[in-house]
This record gives C-alpha cells, structure tokens and sequence, in this order.
C-alpha cells in the first residue's frame, strides 16, 4: 500500500477552512482519485494545521489517479480553503 499524505504547515495569518475541506475538497479529491481510504488530520498541536493520508493499492494506482483529468479540478479548488503551500509525503505502508 501507498500513502500520500497531503500536510498544511502552520504559519501565522494563513487562512484554512476546515469545514469546507472536509465536506467539499477531500469529498471531490476521494471521488475522482478512487483511493482505498482516506483519513483527515484537523492539527491540535503540532507543525500542520490540517492533513489529508490517501491510501492507494500501490504506487502505479496513485501515478493513475493523479494523472486523471478531473486533477487540474482538485488543484483549482485549493484556493477555496486556504493559502498555505501543502507539503507531500509518499510513503510505503509497511505495518
């Protein structure tokens, strides 16, 4: 299994919207990438104020995905919910 892990740094007077990340973003970026799970991070405390963890079957599934059409749409909406630069993690799940 492959993870991408999406991470918003903190930083001070960046704008996120929670509410609308979680109800209309990752809902639209789960509906065209297909991935086999998602998982959203709402930051306590910590480096991040937010993350999103995509699992996807392997590393050719998520090429796939992010190579769809409907990507540029995801990228597009970004700015709906914040201003900060996200961070990429890809990650092999080993446990």
């Amino acid at each position: 299994m492959i993870r991408l892990s999406v991470l918003y740094p903190s930083s001070e007077g960046a704008r996120f919207d929670h509410d609308y990340y979680r109800e209309t973003h990752v809902p639209l970026a789960a509906a065209t990438w297909q991935p086999a799970g998602v998982e959203i991070d709402k930051g306590v405390d910590g480096p991040y104020v937010a993350a999103v963890h995509l699992t996807f079957a392997s590393s050719e599934a998520m090429t796939q995905a992010l190579a769809s059409d409907g990507t540029a749409a995801i990228q597009a909406d970004v700015a709906n919910y914040t201003d900060i630069t996200p961070v990429l993690q890809i990650s092999e799940i080993v446990t």
